[in-house]
């Protein structure tokens, strides 16, 4: 249907809708782009012929709001959001955050603290018995008992909690049309039990899907920290479409059940799903609050694929999308690029094409198709895998096309870049064009740290690939007479990250002239293999112990490290080499980090912003020679 979804039963009425077959619940306000998970759901259960409502953070105090629409035929579908409601409301160190980007004017506290138990249990209240569904990040991430940074336990799965109907987890389009269409041909919620790309919940006497695995239950992983990690790697292990069996995990006198995940859509399906009318902009009864901030980013942005099979540990995409790399056609998303020169807003720049992984255009070997990912093991770390079919030909083959199109000045690549990729590729031809055409003055990319023992624990690759690829960086942006610069993010008290790997990557960031205004501390998300990690000191795949940074004051000193210039840091900088066991890096020679009293502490050459499109200082190019 032309323009948006109906926000209000004087929607509906204008339609001629007397009640809306679904309603979607969500989080975020309501933006009709498909960077946003609602709104393709919505505009899925829409193309399939179905009347369908949205509710976007509506008052969670009592049921009043989520009457807005009437009851709804079929059912509710609801999400946190984008993200999880806990992240979006606090920072790594538990901080209540000022904005929320995802609600209009950026003001926060829009969604209530784990917004889909709320949101359940008020659409119980307002209507009992109607079927609710979970989707969504936060949704997916706790489907099984989970460690709860916020809360600091281990808590059940979000279903329990909730009272919902089931979840769907990963990218949902399969299982919602499933969902939707089984629902209106008159079967009950409760019937839904065996749907791919779902939990459920079934009395503990009941018989499990067969050919399932058993997880340890949400007591016992409670209770024993090395049965926790166990769990994690079962789930892991399972989370593939081709090799991914249905995982059973007790709770009190139920079962969890998670039937193996949906496959990826293929690249006709995907086609079809950014075909659908998307608006690309948020609902304009939000103008007068200032728009939502979020839209900024992603307006003029096209996502190109789906899944990464980077699979970082600290990342919650493989737990999610998947490992298999799965895109749109060259076709499809010239097709969007040609509808975004026609907005009045547009101009002439495309913002990224990317996705989880920008430079990934296919599955990382051709077996992962037929005999699934391998289990265990890492497509590119510590280092890439023989099969690694590393080739840019085809995304360069979108890239330029898309330059070439009528009405695009420049085309930016700025998600995520997998540098450890692009050196394992024969040629720098892809690099060399990265270069030349899409960088829009900074290239982020993520060696998070400098230590081989972190990079391990995070699954990234050794920072010598890292220095090559810089290297490579600059001489080719010299080549191409441009001013660019690498902008690496970087993370401190990663699980396995010590005081001593902390003084190494302060004197890495010394060596390459680079001074990071900011810096991000780990953060325990639900569902990650990292998260386990901090939790049970444990790496779930080897169960060999590692030092987790969890104490305040050695966070805070492994952070002031990676900003060792930054004068307000001092102390802290010298408590944490004092504790390392590095006073020989406290004086004034050129190799020390800071000097023994504050009245010459150096002022940084140059602070690298992560985040932030300020204008870097030739020193970061540690590469080029100085001239005389």
């Amino acid at each position: 249907m032309p323009g948006f979804l109906p926000v209000s039963k004087q929607d509906l009425h204008r339609l001629g809708w007397e009640e809306p077959d679904f309603i979607c619940v969500t989080g975020d306000a309501y933006v009709d782009h498909p960077s946003f998970g609602v709104a393709i759901i919505s505009r899925l259960l829409a193309s399939l012929g179905f009347k369908v409502g949205i509710i976007a953070q509506p008052a969670w105090q009592g049921p009043e709001a989520f009457r807005a629409l009437g009851r709804p035929k079929y059912g509710f579908f609801v999400t946190a959001g984008n993200i999880d409601s806990m992240v979006a409301h606090y920072t790594a160190a538990k901080k209540p955050r000022s904005e929320d980007l995802y609600s209009p004017g950026g003001k926060p506290q829009k969604r209530p603290d784990r917004a889909t138990i709320v949101y359940t249990g008020r659409i119980r209240e307002a209507y009992p018995g109607c079927p609710v569904i979970l989707g969504g990040l936060e949704a997916s991430l706790r489907r099984f008992a989970h460690y709860d940074y916020w809360s600091d336990s281990v808590r059940r799965s979000v279903l329990c909690d909730s009272g919902a109907d089931l979840i769907v987890y990963g990218m949902g389009e399969h299982q919602t049309e499933e969902i939707a269409n089984r629902l209106a041909a008159g079967e009950a919620a409760a019937s839904l039990t065996d749907i791919r790309g779902t939990c459920v919940l079934l009395p503990e006497g009941a018989a499990p899907p067969a050919g399932s695995v058993r997880c340890p239950s949400y007591e016992r992983v409670r209770a024993d920290k090395k049965t926790y990690a166990e769990a994690c790697r079962i789930q892991y292990d399972n989370q593939d479409a081709v090799t991914g069996r249905a995982v059973v995990q007790p709770h009190g006198g139920r079962l969890l059940v998670q039937n193996p995940p949906a496959p990826p859509l293929t690249r006709d399906e995907l086609d079809h799903v950014y075909a659908l009318p998307f608006i690309r902009y948020y609902h304009p009864m939000y103008e007068s609050q200032g728009g939502v901030p979020a839209i900024k980013e992603v307006e003029f942005s096209i996502t190109h694929n789906r899944g990464c099979f980077g699979a970082c540990n600290f990342c919650s995409i493989s737990f999610h999308q998947g490992r298999v790399v799965s895109s749109r056609s060259i076709e499809s998303v010239l097709a969007e690029a040609a509808a975004m020169v026609k907005s009045p807003r547009f101009k002439g720049n495309i913002s990224d094409v990317g996705g989880p992984t920008a430079n990934f255009r296919h599955p990382s070997c051709k077996k992962q198709l037929t005999e699934g990912v391998c289990r265990g093991r890492k497509c590119l770390a510590p280092t890439p895998c023989p099969s690694l079919d590393a080739s840019h030909a085809e995304y360069l083959e979108l890239l330029r096309a898309l330059r070439a199109l009528p009405g695009i000045k420049r085309v930016f690549v700025r998600s995520g870049l997998r540098f450890d990729y692009v050196m394992a590729e024969k040629n720098d031809t892809f690099l060399g064009e990265l270069v030349r055409h899409h960088v829009s003055g900074q290239l982020r990319v993520a060696p998070e740290h400098c230590s081989a023992e972190v990079l391990d624990q995070m699954g990234k690759p050794h920072i010598e690939v890292y220095e090559a690829f810089s290297k490579k960086f600059y001489e080719l942006t010299k080549k191409a007479g441009r001013e660019q610069y690498i902008v690496p993010y970087l993370m401190s008290s990663h699980p396995g990250s010590t005081i001593k790997d902390a003084v190494a990557l302060a004197l890495f960031l010394k060596r390459e002239h680079l001074h990071p205004e900011q810096v991000q501390d780990f953060y325990p998300t639900p569902g990650t293999v990292s998260t386990c990690m901090f939790y049970t000191g444990l790496d779930p795949y080897t169960m060999k112990p590692l030092h987790v940074p969890r104490d305040a004051r050695e966070k805070a000193m492994q952070r002031a490290l990676l900003q060792y210039s930054v004068p307000a840091n001092r102390r802290l900088v010298l408590e944490a080499l004092e504790a390392a066991g590095r006073r020989d890096l406290i004086g004034r020679s050129a190799h020390c980090l800071v000097p023994p009293d504050a009245s010459t502490a150096p002022g940084p050459a140059h602070r690298a912003p992560r985040g932030n499109a300020a204008k870097p200082q030739r020193r970061n190019n540690p590469y080029e020679k100085k001239k005389k």
